[in-house]
């Protein structure tokens, strides 16, 4: 397999079981629960390989607290789009979004440049992304846009592309990505658990179980999906990662439409096939 093609594959295996994970998070219905237990057996997940792996650099510790704030305001963030909007809705914009915000940050403390070819993808593949997040509904009432639910998703895209810029720092700085991959996970769960508790207060066992399957489904997916790209982010530049990962809206909008019941129709098609063109175009101009 050759060096620029193994990035692309990871990403894409990506995508799908981001996408997962974020079905499983909005199918039961309540998005927090379902979001904490994630993060929970995303740590579990990783548990068993901790005795293994070298700990962080001295001096990294720094860079491993930046991860776990931004992805903690990514993770409230997001699960406040998603308790507000329709996966359809809110998905294609929190992601879509993310890899333009990814651009600029990377830009800003990563010194990364891309190649006007590979802008002009990026630029392509995130309008192809937001097409996917304007509603499908034949009725005006069906069509009306919840500016609450899509604040709430742009304030996500921000969480992405500061978690992208500080994981890749923060990963290029370890001896091996699985260090900061276990480490990561290991300490993720602590920020919306407390936040868990704190909401549903001395009731908040009744709410695990009927969340259970989901959180275990969404939670293992998400290890694989982020595993691969953090690997994905020391082989290449972080907008490249960030664009690639985000045709997991189109996996997400098939899902919804199968899982959830919600609209995919011939714009969404377009917008896909839209989208993977741009991505070569991405991959070409490199």
């Amino acid at each position: 397999m050759s060096a620029a093609l193994l990035p692309v594959i990871l990403c894409l295996a990506s995508a799908l079981t981001v996408a997962i994970t974020n079905v499983m998070v909005k199918r039961g219905g309540d998005v927090l629960t379902a979001r904490m237990l994630v993060a929970v057996v995303m740590g579990l997940t990783v548990l068993p390989l901790a005795p293994f792996v070298p700990l962080p650099p001295e001096g990294t510790w720094g860079l491993i607290a930046i991860s776990m704030v931004v992805h903690w305001f990514y993770q409230f963030c997001a699960i406040r789009a998603l308790h507000r909007g329709a996966l359809s809705l809110v998905f294609p914009v929190m992601r879509g979004l993310g890899p333009l915000a990814t651009a600029v940050f990377a830009a800003l403390w990563l010194s990364e440049k891309l190649a006007p070819l590979q802008i002009a993808g990026l630029v392509v593949a995130s309008l192809s992304i937001i097409i996917f997040a304007l509603p499908t509904a034949l009725t005006a009432e069906g069509r009306k846009l919840d500016r609450t639910a899509l604040f709430w998703a742009a304030m996500t895209a921000i969480g992405v592309g500061l978690y992208a810029v500080a994981d890749t720092r923060a990963a290029r700085a370890m001896d091996t990505p699985l260090t900061f991959i276990v480490w990561l996970f290991l300490l993720d769960w602590i920020g919306v658990t407390a936040v868990f508790f704190w909401q549903r207060g001395s009731r908040a066992w009744k709410f695990v179980k009927p969340e259970l399957r989901n959180g275990v489904i969404g939670g293992v997916a998400g290890s694989i999906s982020y595993g691969l790209a953090i690997y994905a982010y020391t082989l290449t530049d972080a907008a490249m990662v960030t664009a690639l990962r985000e045709t997991s809206v189109v996996f997400a909008a098939a899902f919804g439409a199968w899982l959830l019941r919600e609209g995919f129709g011939a714009r969404r098609i377009t917008a896909a096939a839209t989208l993977a063109a741009s991505l070569v175009l991405m991959q070409a101009g490199g």
